[in-house]
């Protein structure tokens, strides 16, 4: 037993001594010093908290629906939970530092020997009983650092798991809001349609009136008309992407279509922004983008199996041992010159053992393992050039999402000054006409002047909205003070619970960590 132990503690000393494959480090990706439209009075460059953007808004029920999408969203709980799988994986990574194979064995079997076969004397139990339990160990040394590499791997691989949940949220979270802000735009849409529908009808009227009395003549009373049907054939329309509209919020709330209507109460506008917008820095995006980070995860991740697989082309150590008490009822030994029973299975002279070191190397190879080394390296080296390009791409969508915004905030402007100057235009309209100064062509004509300022100015305040929120995404806003505790619901974790011993896993909270550790306890 000395020895045993003098044998482990050895390899406990070697293993881990080297560590194949090369060292991670985070490479370089091109980032601008400052936005393009950052001189823009509307946006401010300071640090500032994204994680609960949507309440720059100031709109209750969009902070309520907000709240119901991360607590209800089924594909959010799906990413969740593949968290969960993630952390049973880098369990089984972590056991593989310790003995890979171990168990214990027991056998009974009754034996008769045949008279015929060799070196058999009358002097032997042909028929006996043999009995015997064990317990079997083997230990593949980790000297090349291949299974810490594969511990390295899996806290990677679950680090980007919590990325892609992370990057559902910031996805969910604008989409909901985004949807919302739709839904009121259309509702304002469908509200100025109506409203003009109202004083298109008394128009009408009143054209018919004059026509019947000669003031005007039938092709001012079939214009009239005209606007008034134009009208009404722009409702239907929008009435069928509000519906549209709300089925989608539906389905972010994990809920049928159908049920959100009492959510979203009475008539509400449109949200509007704050009149200063804070973005930081480009540097940020590196930190705030789950998307960005999940790249670089992965890119950890396939680092780490260059060295599992550059393992391979070294020797293989192990220990195995064993360790067994076995026990006959045959009439006659040869080394005691009498009988043994099956009783004496527990005694000192059934015990046996062996313990020793094993060597293998897969010499003969025939460039598998290094064209398998050249394929993970070409795949680490692919990864870095999508690291850089969701860099760039994430600097994309945040230059385009300002520009969305300070243009749209200008055609707001605009649409504004060019609604006003519709109104005052029919308001004049009609007093000249009544001073038969102009045709009642003219007043139809500024009657739907208005209308569609009225429209686009009710659209482009939507889209101001949209587009901030798409800022808000473009930035990585809406994931930092979420509590991955609540990611998976309470219901769904006794089901899995009940069905699967999960021990502390299903409780644990934030997994990731800054320096990955290459040693773990196994979890038995």
């Amino acid at each position: 037993m000395k020895r045993i132990a003098l044998t482990v503690a050895i390899a406990a000393l070697l293993d881990g001594c080297m560590l194949v494959g090369p060292d991670y480090h985070t490479p370089e990706a091109p980032v601008a010093d400052t936005w393009i439209d950052i001189s823009d009075p509307a946006l401010k460059r300071t640090e500032t908290d994204l994680s609960e953007w949507w309440q720059v808004f100031g709109d209750p029920v969009l902070d309520e629906l907000v709240l119901l999408a991360r607590r209800q969203n089924l594909s959010l709980q799906a990413t969740a939970i593949r968290i969960l799988e993630a952390r049973a994986q880098l369990g089984i990574a972590s056991g593989l530092l310790y003995p890979q194979h171990q168990r214990i064995t027991g056998d009974l079997s009754r034996q008769q020997i045949s008279e015929h076969a060799p070196n058999t004397t009358p002097a032997i139990d042909r028929r006996f009983t043999t009995t015997g339990i064990g317990f079997d160990v083997g230990w593949e040394l980790d000297l090349w650092g291949k299974f810490r590499r594969g511990v390295e791997a899996a806290e990677a691989n679950l680090d980007a798991s919590v990325a892609d949940y992370e990057d559902l949220l910031v996805s969910l979270t604008a989409e909901v809001a985004r949807t919302y802000v739709l839904i009121r735009t259309l509702e304002s849409r469908i509200r100025v349609a109506h409203e003009n529908l109202e004083i298109q009808r008394r128009t009408l009227n009143i054209a018919d009136a004059l026509y019947k009395g000669g003031a005007i003549t039938e092709l001012d009373y079939l214009q009239a008309e005209s606007l008034l049907h134009t009208t009404e054939a722009s409702i239907p329309p929008l009435e069928a992407a509000l519906r549209q509209a709300k089925n989608a919020l539906a389905v972010l709330l994990g809920r049928p279509p159908g049920e959100v209507d009492s959510l979203l109460m009475a008539f509400h506008p449109i949200p509007s922004p704050p009149v200063e917008v804070v973005i930081g820095v480009p540097a940020d995006l590196l930190r705030r983008r789950p998307d960005v980070r999940r790249v670089e995860r992965r890119l950890a991740t396939q680092s780490a199996l260059i060295g599992v697989t550059k393992a391979d082309l070294y020797p293989h150590f192990s220990l195995l041992g064993s360790i067994n008490l076995r026990a006959s009822d045959a009439a006659l030994t040869f080394a005691s010159g009498g009988s043994s029973k099956l009783a004496d299975l527990f005694t000192a002279k059934s015990f046996q053992y062996f313990v020793g070191p094993s060597l293998s190397w897969d010499v003969f190879n025939y460039g598998r393992i290094r064209n398998q080394v050249r394929a993970e390296d070409a795949r680490f080296q692919a990864l870095i050039a999508d690291y850089r390009n969701t860099v760039l791409e994430a600097a994309r969508e945040a230059e385009d999402a300002i520009a969305a915004f300070v243009k749209a905030r200008v055609e707001q402007e605009r649409r504004r000054l060019s609604y006003e100057a519709a109104r005052r235009s029919v308001d004049l309209s009609l007093l000249q006409y009544r001073e038969g100064l102009v045709s009642y062509q003219r007043v139809l004509d500024s009657r739907r002047s208005l209308l569609t300022a009225q429209d686009d100015l009710t659209r482009i305040r939507g889209d101001v909205a949209v587009n901030l929120i798409a800022l808000y995404k473009a930035l990585g806003g809406g994931w930092q003070e979420r509590d991955l505790e609540t990611a998976v619901p309470e219901e769904v974790k006794r089901e899995m619970a009940q069905r699967t011993n999960w021990k502390g896993l299903l409780e644990t909270g934030e997994p990731r960590k800054e320096k990955p550790t290459r040693w773990r306890w196994p979890d038995w």
